[in-house]
């Protein structure tokens, strides 16, 4: 039997993460590598009972989205467990933090907030991970973003400017990525915007923007999303920003301007 598809993703107890452990843990021969903030909780251990594909298996890690640390304290665990290289690392924790102001109103201790969730969290995951990526064959490190992090966007991307913390937050996400792409050229590095996705900030923007819910399904996201992994290469993917919906009516086309 081939070696197993190896693949990490961060934050995957709701939303886009959870989405996205599904879909890989019904592919088989498959480890897949999940973090949470604590595995002894709830919703941590409702993961353990999803539904795998033969010879897939689930592994959770404790990871605390904001932890500058943590990312490089859970890699001993991996180790010991025999997993000494990763194919796909999927940087998905983050968040839009506890504030919503806009631009005239946002307070610093918001700015610093998202920005440690956002930007600081997925950092030190890949400071943590690189290692096992530098031992793979595939080598790739995709970041969940957002188009509220696209400057070369905001002025054609509906509400984008509206949400400062998140949207500068998602702008450094965005540097971070094409960073570990111009000094890795042996790394598939890329950014994906998920869409506006039925989550509960998702539907909360959607609303906001005068819809009723979000319109993209977290399943439909997570769909998309694996398949421009499963299509990645280093000719056509490293360096892109990818819109994960391009038919998108707010947010349109295949790539999208840093």
């Amino acid at each position: 039997m081939a070696d197993p598809t190896i693949v990490l993703i961060s934050g995957v107890t709701r939303g886009i993460g959870k989405a996205l452990l599904q879909s890989y843990l019904s592919r088989p021969n498959h480890i897949v590598i999940g973090t949470v903030r604590e595995k002894s909780s709830h919703h941590a251990i409702e993961l353990t009972l999803l539904l795998k594909a033969s010879n897939t298996i689930l592994i959770l890690l404790s990871v605390e989205s904001t932890s500058t640390t943590e990312p490089t304290s859970a890699i001993p665990e991996l180790l010991a467990v025999g997993i000494s290289m990763l194919d796909v690392v999927i940087a998905n924790a983050g968040g839009t933090g506890s504030s919503a102001a806009p631009f005239e109103s946002v307070n610093t201790g918001d700015m610093e907030d998202v920005f440690v969730m956002n930007v600081l969290g997925p950092l030190a995951l890949f400071q943590a991970v690189k290692p096992l990526l530098e031992r793979s064959e595939r080598l790739s490190w995709v970041t969940i973003t957002s188009a509220a992090g696209s400057i070369g966007g905001m002025e054609r991307f509906v509400g984008s400017h509206m949400v400062p913390a998140y949207g500068v937050s998602k702008v450094a996400l965005n540097w971070l990525t094409m960073a570990a792409h111009c000094g890795n050229h042996w790394l598939i590095a890329f950014a994906v915007h998920p869409g506006l996705i039925q989550t509960e900030p998702g539907n909360h923007a959607a609303k906001i923007m005068g819809m009723e819910q979000a319109p993209v399904t977290k399943e439909e996201c997570a769909d998309s999303i694996v398949r421009l992994i499963d299509n990645a290469s280093r000719e056509t993917s490293p360096g892109k920003f990818f819109n994960a919906i391009p038919e998108n009516t707010l947010v349109g086309g295949v790539e999208l301007p840093w």
